[in-house]
């Protein structure tokens, strides 16, 4: 989607401040805000692209006046609404009002070290040849689509060079939005820093994106 969280190249915002030696987190209730969501999303209520699309439709004034975690948090907060498992009200109430709602899968405690290792992974069989292969050049297509997309804005409409064949993966477009993984092929793609940003850009910068088939033209 076209929204707040896709800031690439846009001016206004500042320098990114790095902090030496930066921990993890930065508070306890940080741990806990990660440790639930992944605790939920282990449950099967939704898929992790759905998830990422929860945090970029909140409204922009919280997107970006609240911090990184805060925003994992908003967006729990709203796929649990949308799944059913809280109400409006045991949002504002803070504690439980009806029964609880049944979940797919619980993640234990002494199950966490191993669903972390084994992570998720999104590779899936071939079904079809790639339509690209390394070298080839590209463009990417202009799109504007209401849910979630890898394609970042500032990204469309740009010629590249096919750099890797990574396989087929889960195509995020449309698992987030519940028509299903709808596997495809994904390419690692580079571009030149002018040919993304403009010619007032550094001419040295070099981008590359990972970016999946529907989202590119051949030249």
């Amino acid at each position: 989607m076209n929204g707040v969280q896709d800031l690439g190249g846009q001016m206004g915002f500042g320098p990114i401040e790095l902090e030496e030696n930066e921990p993890n987190f930065h508070g306890k209730w940080e741990e806990r805000a990660f440790a639930i969501t992944l605790a939920m999303g282990a449950t099967g209520s939704w898929t992790l692209d759905t998830s990422r699309f929860a945090r970029e439709s909140l409204p922009p004034a919280i997107y970006l006046g609240t911090s990184y975690y805060e925003i994992w948090t908003r967006g729990l907060e709203k796929l649990c609404l949308q799944a059913g498992l809280i109400s409006e009200d045991e949002l504002a109430n803070g504690h439980k009002i009806q029964p609880p709602t049944p979940v797919k899968r619980i993640l234990k405690a002494e199950d966490v070290a191993a669903a972390l290792a084994k992570g998720g992974p999104v590779e899936r069989p071939e079904t079809t040849p790639a339509a690209f292969k390394v070298g080839d050049r590209i463009r990417t297509k202009v799109m504007h689509p209401e849910g979630h997309t890898r394609l970042p804005r500032y990204a469309r409409g740009c010629e590249g060079v096919i750099e890797a064949v990574h396989g087929v993966h889960v195509f995020p477009d449309t698992n987030a939005r519940g028509d299903g993984e709808q596997p495809t092929w994904l390419y690692g793609v580079a571009f030149k820093g002018t040919d993304i940003w403009g010619p007032d850009s550094d001419p040295k910068l070099s981008l590359r994106l990972d970016l999946w088939e529907p989202y590119l033209d051949r030249l």
